[in-house]
């Protein structure tokens, strides 16, 4: 559940990217429609960042490297 919730997370981040790159584009950076974009990015990042490391603190998410 906490994996699909990251996907699913990370992969509105990657559409409010490309929605921020068309506001750009199409308005000519006269506009808050590119601002709201970024705030939405950066928050849905923040909160993808939140439940990684709520997935290593509670052990639903472990690593397997060697080092």
């Amino acid at each position: 559940m906490l994996k699909a919730a990251i996907i699913l997370l990370l992969l509105a981040t990657l559409t409010s990217l490309f929605s921020g790159l068309f506001f750009l584009v199409k308005d000519e950076g006269h506009g808050s429609r590119v601002l709201g974009a970024l705030a939405l990015r950066v928050g849905l990042t923040a909160i993808t960042v939140a439940l990684i490391a709520w997935g290593f603190y509670s052990g639903q998410l472990v690593s397997h490297v060697t080092w």
